[in-house]
């Protein structure tokens, strides 16, 4: 992303990366835009975590446009997309949509308003606009920033003999503290893959300690070399991982939400590749390991000369259907879900990353202040760079990968003629 912000001490989905999940309240709820009415599809607005975040928005808006009511629908997560397909076909639903930043919103964008004019006064204020944008316009109004630190406990390292204070900084010397954890009684990484999401967690967090410097940025930029073999070596290692034993058992048969972390903060792994914001992050995983317990490295270097760096892009953003009576009306409630008072409220509850960058959140612990040390140098997310389609077709082969039916190279071909395709 083009505009990497650095706080002095900062930050806040999901998503949720691609991720993400929320609480479903049902499907209903259908806007275009109804006189006096705006509907938003989402799948936060039913988690009691973000309720003090949309009271702030609903108040915001509410100050400019009195007479607007809002409806706010949270849908299932493992729905969601379907069911904005469904309304995009049909052209008629909600007025406003939450998205994942990257190949969610722009395999729609035909669907959805360009918010540039509307937006412009929060362009410098607020970050993470690149995942939301396709062809120089921007989508939707950035409300998180989501990334992937590995995360690692503190106690199991000290329980297997390790320096907490010093996590390996090479793949050799990982596999080697791998091997005393082991004899500790724990695994290395807590995976949950039932959804597929495990291996987009897996090549972002990686991605930058494999690939050298100019193929990540050419994979950033849509000129993927597949081929590379710094590329099959991310997948490689995802399959000996498998392979030996260094993940939590049955990872294809444990969700990642919430599973997947849970075998994280019981204790059971020593490593778990999370989010920044939302589900599966810092403020998550304080409340059961404490924040001195908590530990956030880079990725051990596979390939030498790479340096390492977070993955981050924007997390989650609304966006603005074509059919809504009135886009500037509409715009203006993204407005009022990303001004600074509403996703201050949404840092401190539910200890999301805001794409706020005056948000101050020094008070967060150590986790966080590592976090924010990593954004300044940071590097867009390597998974969100692909379609939804080749994503969801990733997710499948890397269950492939760790159950043996399948091999690199295959699985390599197979993402190279779907991201051509695209």
């Amino acid at each position: 992303m083009k505009q990497r912000a650095i706080w002095s001490a900062v930050l806040v989905v999901g998503l949720v990366a691609m991720a993400g999940c929320g609480s479903a309240t049902g499907s209903g709820g259908s806007g275009g835009g109804a006189e006096g009415k705006l509907v938003v599809w989402d799948w936060k607005s039913g988690e009691a975590s973000a309720a003090p975040y949309l009271d702030k928005a609903k108040a915001d808006f509410a100050k400019k446009h009195p007479d607007v009511t809002v409806e706010f629908v949270a849908q299932p997560f493992d729905q969601y997309y379907t069911l904005l397909g469904a309304a995009i076909q049909t052209g008629k639903g909600p007025d406003v949509m939450l998205f994942n930043g990257g190949g969610q919103i722009r395999d729609r964008v035909d669907a959805l308003v360009p918010l540039d004019e509307y937006l412009a006064e929060d362009r410098e204020r607020l970050a993470g606009w690149d995942a939301f944008t396709k062809d120089g316009r921007t989508y939707a109004g950035p409300v998180t920033l989501q990334g992937h630190p590995i995360y690692y406990n503190k106690a199991v390292y000290e329980k297997a003999g390790l320096d907490p204070a010093a996590p390996a900084t090479t793949w050799t010397e990982f596999l080697s503290d791998c091997a005393a954890i082991a004899k500790a009684g724990a695994k290395c990484f807590a995976l949950g893959n039932k959804e597929g999401a495990g291996i987009q967690f897996w090549l972002s967090a990686l991605g930058s300690a494999t690939l050298t410097a100019q193929e990540y940025d050419d994979w950033v930029a849509g000129k993927r070399d597949w081929n590379s073999p710094h590329v099959k070596r991310v997948f490689q290692l995802w399959q000996e991982a498998g392979d030996a034993g260094l993940n939590t058992d049955g990872a294809n048969s444990t969700a990642m939400f919430n599973d997947g972390f849970a075998l994280f903060q019981s204790g059971k792994a020593a490593h778990v590749i999370g989010l920044m914001s939302d589900v599966g992050h810092w403020k998550d995983f304080n409340e059961f390991l404490t924040p001195e317990k908590l530990g956030v490295m880079n990725a051990p270097v596979v390939t030498e000369g790479t340096t390492p760096s977070l993955p981050f892009d924007g997390g989650i953003g609304y966006g603005v259907a074509k059919w809504t009576k009135d886009p500037k009306v509409a715009a203006d409630l993204v407005r009022s879900l990303t001004s600074t008072e509403a996703l201050n409220a949404f840092y401190a509850d539910a200890g999301a990353i805001a794409a706020d960058t005056t948000i101050d959140v020094s008070q967060g612990g150590p986790a966080v202040a590592g976090i924010v040390a990593e954004t300044a140098d940071g590097k867009p997310a390597l998974h969100v760079a692909l379609s939804s389609k080749t994503l969801d077709l990733m997710g499948r082969l890397s269950q492939q990968l760790l159950s043996g039916s399948a091999g690199v190279d295959e699985v390599v071909r197979q993402l190279a003629a779907s991201d051509q395709a695209g």
